[in-house]
């Protein structure tokens, strides 16, 4: 015997749910609910607020320790470089005094240096006998052969008379001589004295001065 199959049964809605609450109580409970929320927000904000002051406030305090190290530390220096005050002032005054030597003595002339080289190219009979010479300023190039550093006379004698242009020539072969001139003769106690005007370069210099600058 078959049984015949159930259709199913589709049941529409269901029981009727009735709210019983009146409508002030319904509109509380959301006010409250709004208020609560009003809240947690207010004390999320607060408490965002509260971080971010104290993170600039650590910021501040770390910054015045970093000025108050500084300062302190530019205090020192300031004191160190106090205490060594007298020692720069000695160095500068050392430096003062080593250009001043320079310029006093820069210009001291090798005079043995003058004669001799004079003295080898005169003729046999011509001797040198004396000179009049000044130094001029100091090296302005770098080529002191470029460079007037000596001028002045320088007296010439002999026992037997001789001709002033040859003995001119002979002294301007002289490395370092700029200009030479015949100035005058005279004769005194049988001898023969000849006069020439001479400029020399600085070659003739000695500059130990110079180099102890440098040094």
């Amino acid at each position: 015997m078959m049984l015949a199959s159930k259709a199913p049964i589709l049941t529409l809605g269901g029981p009727p749910h009735v709210n019983l609450m009146p409508r002030v109580a319904i509109e509380r409970r959301e006010r409250a609910t709004l208020i609560r929320r009003w809240g947690w927000g207010l004390a999320a904000a607060l408490l965002a607020v509260a971080v971010v002051g104290a993170g600039a406030f650590y910021l501040q305090a770390a910054a015045q320790q970093r000025l108050a190290a500084e300062n302190a530390r530019t205090t020192d220096l300031i004191t160190q470089i106090a205490t060594l005050q007298p020692v720069s002032e000695k160095l500068s005054l050392q430096t003062e005094l080593g250009e001043f030597r320079v310029q006093a003595m820069g210009s001291e002339v090798d005079w043995v240096g003058v004669v001799r080289a004079v003295q080898a190219v005169l003729p046999a009979g011509v001797a040198f006998h004396e000179y009049s010479l000044a130094p001029g300023g100091l090296l302005q190039g770098e080529d002191p052969a470029a460079e007037i550093g000596v001028s002045g006379s320088i007296v010439l004698v002999s026992t037997e008379p001789a001709d002033m242009v040859p003995l001119a020539r002979a002294v301007r072969q002289v490395p370092g001589v700029l200009e030479v001139e015949g100035w005058g003769q005279f004769v005194e106690e049988g001898r023969y004295f000849h006069e020439l005007r001479v400029t020399l370069d600085q070659s003739f210099y000695t500059g130990a001065y110079a180099a102890e600058v440098e040094e």
